[in-house]
Formats: structure tokens, C-alpha cells, sequence
């Protein structure tokens, strides 16, 4: 065994064991990192403006009403993900059964007085003058407390057993999140993000295939089953499945915001129509500063702006996974690849629904859709990243990228 896995080891023992490792002054910070979240923020502060100047001014008085909550609440963000990358990760150790428990707790009392219905949906918690979504304390909970056990666990994460115990405790979250926010959306991600993190952890990958193909396949056919079945007006989640693949015929009900945002990507074109002269985001895309902001940067930008989106979003995966290959020790890679697996879901999601390719799920778009809950958690995520960038060690010789 070389000098350095013998290191390797006995990092991740002290990390298992709860112990808080000091370590000397961090030798490097991911200035690229933080340089292309400030960029998609500034980006989607103006893209926020531009979607929902016309209606701020309408319903509120004041054409800057979104842009001004959303900036105040973004600068405070980035100046916390700052100071949360200068704290040890590793302190994170001591309180991961107190994450887990408060993240159960919050969104529990979600159905007590202390829930707030916004939008037809019981999914906010009011405590004083704040109020947020506690199902997105529960995608941290999840992504730090299974990389803990899994380090906990050491090389029985090979076992049915160890991959049992992880898949409920990621699953438990998933369900009280479904239950108790009736979020199914946030409960589908919290259960990728538990599957993703076993899947990193586990050194054999045919099984995870295996049971992808055959979840697939179950999946398809519980949906043509549901459809076939089922009437059109007995669940809503039902109605959103027909209207994904019949859009046109439910193009005066459910299909239209979906018909409305395919009519803002088409006329978009490849340039787009300039930005600021949106036709769709005054009234006919409903909430378009919202999860459906993609479609009216197409409508402006035109199908080059949405690619250069996509761009500054591979470019921050392409930083979370070389932080998550160059941590010091398996915490860290695990905690930085869970932030990875959160924030392409919420991308790749929120995409395919604008285009079609996915039922509506009303997940917004990392960064750039209006919500101050969003930024607040997602920058919580991107401060735990730096804050294991920072601990990166490189050899003299080395180059980074």
C-alpha cells in the first residue's frame, strides 16, 4: 500500500469516527467555481427582469418587484456560500443525525398552522417573518447524511444490506416529502439523489443498469396502464400525463402553458427576438419568471442563448466533478457528487418540461428561476463545495484546469 492511499485510509477512518480533522492553510480556492455562479446569477437577474418587468408593474405597481427581492436575496446568498467555504466540512460529521431529524421535522410540520398554501399548494413553512420550502432542507439532509454512513460503512457498502439501509434512508425522506408537502417532484429527486450516491459508492455497476432497465419498464407501463384506464379528470397528476402527450387537445386548460412555451422557443428562432421583446411573457406564459423562464430566454435569445445556458451549466458540473475527483478524503467526494446529481436533475428536468420531453413537474431552473428558497439552499450546496475545494492539495508539479 503507497504512503498516500495509507493517508487516504486513515482520513476517512478519523472522518467516519466523527472526528473533526484541522488541517494547515488551504492551498486552493475554485475561483472558476464561484466565477460561474456568480455569472448564471447575474444572468438570471436580468433574464428575471426581462420575464417579469410587464407583470410586477401590473399586479404590484412596481416593474422591479421580483428583480429587487431576488438580488438582495442572491448577494446575501453568495456572501454566505462564501463564509460557509471558509468552515471545515468536516464539522458537518457531529450533526448529521440533527440534519436528518430537522429535515423530517420541518417539512412534517408543514400540515400543522405553521403551513402556508401558495399557489393552490400547501408546500411553505412560516416561522416569524420567514418563509420557506422546507423540502429543500431535505435535499441536503440527504445528500450529507448518506455520505457520511456511506463512509461510516466502509467497504460494507458492497453488502444488500448496507445499500438497504441507505435506499431507506434516502427513501424515507423521498416519501415524508411526498406526504407531507405533497411534493412528488422533490421526492423524485431525493430518491435520485439517494440512488446516484450508491451508485457512486458501490463498486459494481451491472446491478444498478439491471434494475434501471426494469424501473423503466415498470414505469411505462404503470403510465400506459394509468392512461388507459384511468378517467381523464380523476387525479391531476393523470390530466398531466395526457396533457404531455396531447398538449393540443387540452390547449385551453392544462396543455396551455406548455403549448404557450413551445410557441416562445419556435419564435425565438436561432438569435432570438432581442432581449426584452418577449410577445409570450406578457400573460400568455403563466408564471413565466418562474419554472418556465427557459422557454422566454429562448424566445429572446433564441436557441443560441439556450445553449450558451446549457454551456455555463456543464462548465459548473465540470467544476463540482473535478472537485469531487480531488477531495481529500470520501466525504467530500461524496457530498460534492450528491451537489453534482442535485443540481443536473433539476437542469435536465426543468428543461425537459419546457420542451415537452417530461410531464410537468414545476421545478425550476438552478439560479436563474425566480425563488428565494431556491438560491438560498442551492448557494448553501455550492458553499459546501468550495469549502472541500478548499481543502484540495496539489503538488507542485501539478497543473490545474
Amino acid at each position: 500500500m503507497s504512503r498516500t492511499n495509507q493517508s487516504r485510509r486513515e482520513l476517512i477512518s478519523k472522518v467516519a469516527s466523527g472526528k473533526v480533522i484541522k488541517k494547515s492553510k488551504a492551498e486552493y480556492y475554485d475561483f472558476n467555481l464561484l466565477a460561474v455562479i456568480i455569472l448564471l446569477i447575474c444572468f438570471g437577474l436580468i433574464m428575471l427582469y426581462s420575464t417579469s418587468a410587464y407583470t410586477s408593474q401590473i399586479q404590484n405597481g412596481d416593474d422591479m418587484f421580483y428583480f429587487k427581492k431576488q438580488a438582495l436575496i442572491s448577494l446575501v446568498c453568495i456572501i454566505a456560500a462564501i463564509g460557509i467555504s471558509m468552515v471545515d466540512y468536516h464539522i458537518l460529521t457531529h450533526f448529521t443525525t440533527m440534519i436528518y431529524g430537522a429535515a423530517v421535522v420541518l417539512m412534517v410540520l408543514v400540515k400543522t398552522p405553521l403551513g402556508v398554501t401558495a399557489n393552490g399548494a400547501r408546500r411553505w413553512l412560516a416561522i416569524g417573518p420567514l418563509q420557506f420550502q422546507p423540502a429543500e432542507v431535505a435535499k441536503i439532509a440527504v445528500i450529507v447524511c448518506l455520505s457520511y454512513m456511506i463512509v461510516y460503512m466502509g467497504k460494507r457498502i458492497k453488502t444488500m444490506k448496507a445499500c438497504m439501509v441507505l435506499g431507506a434512508m434516502g427513501g424515507g425522506l423521498a416519501m415524508v416529502a411526498y406526504v407531507f408537502t405533497e411534493n412528488l417532484s422533490t421526492a423524485i429527486i431525493i430518491a435520485c439523489i439517494t440512488a446516484g450516491l450508491i451508485f457512486v459508492a458501490h463498486p459494481d455497476t451491472k446491478p444498478f443498469i439491471i434494475l434501471l432497465i426494469v424501473a423503466v419498464i415498470l414505469i411505462a407501463a404503470f403510465v400506459f396502464f394509468l392512461v388507459t384506464t384511468m378517467e381523464t379528470n380523476s387525479n391531476f397528476r393523470i390530466r398531466r400525463i395526457l396533457v404531455w402527450l396531447h398538449p393540443e387537445d387540452y390547449a385551453s386548460g392544462d396543455g396551455y402553458q406548455t403549448l404557450q412555451a413551445l410557441y416562445a422557443i419556435g419564435s425565438g428562432g436561432l438569435f432570438g427576438r432581442g432581449l426584452g421583446n418577449s410577445i409570450q411573457k406578457l400573460g400568455s406564459v403563466p408564471e413565466a419568471h418562474n419554472d418556465m423562464i427557459f422557454s422566454i430566454i429562448c424566445e429572446e435569445l433564441g436557441i443560441f442563448g439556450g445553449i450558451m445556458v446549457l454551456l455555463l451549466f456543464g462548465y459548473l458540473l465540470y467544476r463540482l466533478f473535478f472537485i469531487a475527483q480531488n477531495a481529500p478524503d470520501a466525504f467530500g467526494s461524496l457530498m460534492v457528487s450528491g451537489v453534482f446529481i442535485h443540481i443536473a436533475l433539476q437542469v435536465i428536468l426543468n428543461i425537459a418540461v419546457v420542451v415537452n420531453l417530461l410531464p410537468n413537474t414545476g421545478i425550476t431552473l438552478p439560479f436563474i428561476s425566480y425563488g428565494g428558497t431556491s438560491i438560498l439552499f442551492l448557494m448553501s450546496e455550492m458553499g459546501l463545495a468550495l469549502s472541500v475545494a478548499r481543502q484540495i492539495k496539489f503538488h507542485d508539479n501539478q497543473v490545474l484546469i
